[in-house]
């Protein structure tokens, strides 16, 4: 059967061309789905948009919700030897700091031996490596004889997680030593005893003894306790970092001191302030985000408006959202002495809903009464409090059956359902196509036969009027 390019040819009509029509003119049907399919593809698009920037803000939101954010401190000392990070629980104030001992490690080593491959023990199948640490836990490794080498001796007790890390050191072109470190600092740290059963060559190699004058292994370092006072009161600590010796500070020793030296805990409230604004900032590109979502441009008459207006324009789970966000601005301070943003220096445009931040404003609020700001934000942490009410409203929209969610799988069961509607539809016109298609086809064949026949009964009846003549 002829194709499609070939139509006209036997006929003379122009059959290409009245198929195409055909075609054309069926097709229409799917234009109205096809916008609906645009429609709702730019709606599912934009609610992932919403929920990035709805996402944005309660990142911006959650670092609001730290109590001690709004009664940071921040330290300095006038010496390198020790150094102190502050927590909002630290009280600022001066503190006279001296350090006499820092805390060490036990460092434990072996005799040298010409090759960290070659095994140091003796001849036994197997034999049990113990390692007893001050504190009385006890840690037996398993060795068979090819495990006792400088190397695999080094691996099976880093292995081992008994309190130790084994490193090889070499001290000449042909002399190696195994070395034994308490992976703590402090005496309560140290190793007490190593000993080897089933192995006399490996226990006169390793074995060790706290007690003991004479022992395989070496102490090179004994472990040690850091000692310092801290205005005059005496502290003994197994570790250089110390968290629990003045409350919300962190000190962190170097060195020892040269006397008494100052660490000076100062009040800081930048991190707040700039927590608050980026809080602002990320409110007001929510703003932004739902503004352009749900713009409205009017356009002349006859042209398509769709393109020209935001994707949610009239949505309700947006205007929702913009609803419950506003309520909590207006409502949500859990402030007795702060009641409103507005004293913490935070207004809001009535026209476009975003926030503006007076910075002088609100650092004035924070060296004044800071806890006044934080209760405006964190209320009681459940209920009250703007940052609090935000967490909890932004945590129900964002949720796996939140509105966002809902409506993103509402759109996109409309949008199956749309493709479905537009394949079925596609499918049908293809049919009718492929009928017309058939139809015209022996149409054209149809014609040129009768053609044919025409002109040959023409050809005939030309021939019989010559003949006569």
């Amino acid at each position: 059967m002829a194709g499609v390019s070939t139509l006209g040819i036997g006929s003379g009509l122009k059959l290409s061309d009245i198929l195409d029509s055909l075609t054309t003119a069926e097709k229409q049907v799917l234009a109205p789905v096809s916008k609906q399919q645009t429609a709702a593809t730019a709606k599912l698009s934009a609610y992932g948009t919403l929920k990035t920037a709805v996402q944005g803000f309660q990142t911006a939101n959650a670092k609001l919700q730290e109590a001690g954010l709004y009664t940071q401190t921040t330290t300095s000392s006038t010496t390198s030897a020790f150094s102190a990070d502050s927590s909002g629980g630290a009280v600022a104030g001066k503190y006279s700091i001296s350090v006499t001992r820092l805390a060490q490690a036990q460092t434990l080593t072996s005799a040298a031996q010409q090759d960290v491959k070659s095994p140091v023990g003796g001849a036994a199948a197997s034999r049990t490596l113990k390692i007893l640490s001050e504190e009385g836990k006890e840690t037996r490794i398993e060795l068979t004889q090819d495990q006792t080498s400088l190397t695999a001796l080094r691996d099976s007790i880093n292995k081992a997680n008994a309190g130790v890390s084994a490193s090889i050191i070499r001290v000449s072109d042909a002399s190696y030593r195994l070395s034994l470190t308490a992976t703590q600092t402090g005496t309560g740290h140290a190793v007490k005893g190593i000993s080897v059963e089933g192995d006399d060559t490996l226990q006169a190699f390793i074995g060790f003894d706290a007690a003991a004058s004479a022992s395989g292994l070496t102490q090179n370092v004994a472990a040690q306790n850091a000692s310092l006072t801290i205005n005059n009161v005496n502290i003994e600590s197994s570790s250089n970092v110390i968290s629990d010796a003045v409350e919300g500070i962190t000190l962190k020793l170097n060195d020892v001191t040269s006397g008494n030296q100052t660490l000076s805990v100062v009040s800081d409230s930048s991190k707040a302030k700039t927590a608050i604004s980026d809080w602002v900032n990320a409110y007001n590109s929510l703003q932004d985000t739902m503004a352009s979502l749900t713009k409205y441009t009017p356009v002349d008459a006859g042209k398509d408006q769709d393109t020209k207006n935001g994707a949610l324009l009239g949505d309700g789970t947006l205007r929702i959202i913009q609803t419950q966000l506003k309520g909590i601005l207006a409502n949500g301070s859990g402030s007795a002495i702060y009641k409103t943003l507005t004293q913490a220096g935070i207004t809001s445009d009535p026209t476009s809903g975003k926030l503006k931040l007076d910075g002088d404003k609100l650092t004035s609020a924070l060296s004044v009464k800071p806890e006044a700001i934080r209760d405006i934000f964190v209320g009681d942490g459940k209920k009250s409090g703007v940052a609090t009410g935000m967490a909890n409203s932004l945590g129900a929209i964002l949720n796996s059956k939140g509105a966002l969610q809902s409506a993103t799988d509402s759109i996109s069961k409309k949008l199956n359902q749309l493709t479905d509607q537009y394949n079925r539809a596609s499918k049908n016109i293809d049919a009718t196509i492929a009928r017309y298609k058939t139809q015209f086809t022996s149409l054209d064949m149809m014609m040129s036969k009768l053609n044919n026949t025409s002109s040959y009964l023409t050809q005939q009846f030309d021939n019989m009027t010559k003949s006569d003549k």
